[in-house]
């Protein structure tokens, strides 16, 4: 069993995404190894993007000013390697919109991630129409491409994203763009079931995860929980506060039996 499997076999795991060199490298490295010492179980590489469309402003500046800087995705990579070396039980997820994976090549890209141990890739602006140029290489050096689905996906459409994927399908939460949001919506349960009907692989749960009692709310339905605004914007505060920001989301999600 690969190392995503395994976590979800184990548990229903915490995913922190991170705008990747933010808010500057030194502080963005130290404030990853906090988030995987107080409980997160899967990491979140968010390449920096100067049109990062779904991002709402949290993540949306951060990922301005990073890209701004000069951080680019072979900073990323090797910022992936250097996790990798320290934790090799974290699972590892490349979030990506397409331009910069592009500018890579795919092939040469799915083989660099495979050769650091990055699991699998997450092409935030990727249709279905258009994915298999990246799901062969992907396939051929065993990463895992994750796929999106929200609550205006058609439950049909919804069903051909998620056949033949692996690892885990992300589950956007709300219609619209990232952010820190307190409860989720009122179908949220039934809208999760109808996903789960159409799929046997782990769903987790993201956007609008910003506090202890929504992780544990998404946990109550999903098989995973996913929390990115929240962490970065408390990253730019201070490792301290990304790293208690975490403790708490991931007490949270431990509240909620298996």
């Amino acid at each position: 069993m690969d190392r995503i499997s395994n976590i979800f076999a184990s548990k229903k795991p915490l995913v922190v995404f991170t705008t990747a060199g933010y808010p500057d490298p030194e502080t963005s490295e130290k404030g990853i190894a906090a988030a995987i010492e107080n409980g997160a179980d899967i990491i979140e590489l968010g390449v920096p993007f100067s049109d990062p469309m779904a991002d709402g402003p949290v993540i949306a500046a951060a990922s301005q000013r990073t890209a701004d800087s000069g951080y680019s995705i072979n900073d990323v990579l090797a910022l992936a390697g250097r996790i990798r070396a320290r934790f090799p039980n974290v699972g590892i997820i490349l979030f990506s919109y397409m331009n910069p994976m592009l500018h890579c090549g795919y092939e040469a890209l799915c083989a660099e991630l495979a050769r650091i141990g990055v699991d699998g890739v997450l092409p935030v602006d990727l249709p279905l129409e258009e994915r298999d140029e990246l799901l062969g290489p992907c396939r051929a050096n065993g990463l895992h491409m994750i796929p999106l689905v929200s609550p205006l996906t058609p439950l049909d459409r919804a069903k051909k994203i998620v056949d033949g994927m692996t690892g885990f399908v992300y589950y956007i939460n709300v219609a619209g763009v990232t952010g820190a949001r307190h409860g989720l919506p009122s179908d949220y349960p039934q809208l999760v079931a109808a996903l789960k009907s159409v799929t046997s692989l782990p769903v987790a749960s993201g956007f609008g995860i910003a506090d202890a009692e929504t992780a544990a709310e998404a946990a109550r339905h999903a098989d995973g929980v996913i929390s990115g605004s929240g962490f970065v914007k408390a990253l730019g505060e201070s490792v301290e506060k990304a790293a208690s920001f975490v403790k708490a989301l991931a007490d949270g999600v431990a509240s909620v039996k298996q």
